[in-house]
């Protein structure tokens, strides 16, 4: 695995091959296959430890009863920081979670966790509205910060600069979450 990530340090996973993995790693390919089925377990294995820090930088947002836009602002924060050491692996998944069944079932199950944490936490703030649907709300705002953080992985401007791509995405949720919150209040 640390070989694999060394390497997606250099190239892009659809460019890597088991033979270049196991060049790098030095181990035989029956030492390799004993663990691994394919290139695409070593992915799903390093996704999985790097979303493991994820869930951890997301706690405070959906643990935390003070003030939201703190915790909101703090969540995305650590989300960039992930983004940024994690980078080459959580490149991969993004480009690759479509070629694969296993991949396209580990991000789309990880996704669906933060999503759900997500929804979860607006209707724990008392911000269900019914003119959308809290799932659909957690759901987009979840996938817009994956693609703006891809997007800074990448290096497409402006979100490169990491207190910029904070900046929009805490403005972007808590208006959302205002917004939830005023329209709750002015029906009340």
């Amino acid at each position: 695995m640390t070989a694999t990530r060394r390497l997606l340090d250099e190239r892009r996973f659809d460019e890597l091959s088991v033979a270049d993995i196991l060049s790098a790693a030095d181990v035989a390919r029956g030492t390799f296959y004993f663990y691994f089925a394919s290139k695409q377990e070593v992915l799903a294995e390093l996704v999985r430890r790097a979303i493991a820090h994820g869930h951890q930088a997301a706690e405070p947002w959906l643990t935390d009863s003070g003030d939201s836009r703190d915790a909101v602002r703090h969540g995305i924060s650590e989300g960039a920081r992930l983004w940024r050491a994690e980078a080459a692996v959580l490149r991969a998944i993004v480009e690759n979670w479509r070629t694969d069944e296993q991949l396209t079932e580990l991000w789309l199950q990880l996704m669906g966790s933060f999503t759900t944490a997500t929804a979860e936490r607006i209707v724990a703030d008392g911000r269900p509205d019914p003119a959308i649907d809290d799932d659909a709300l957690a759901a987009t705002l979840t996938w817009l910060g994956e693609r703006l953080y891809y997007l800074a992985a990448i290096g497409v401007e402006p979100f490169t600069d990491e207190e910029t791509l904070v900046d929009a995405l805490t403005y972007i949720w808590n208006s959302v979450l205002s917004a939830r919150s005023s329209a709750i209040e002015s029906s009340g």
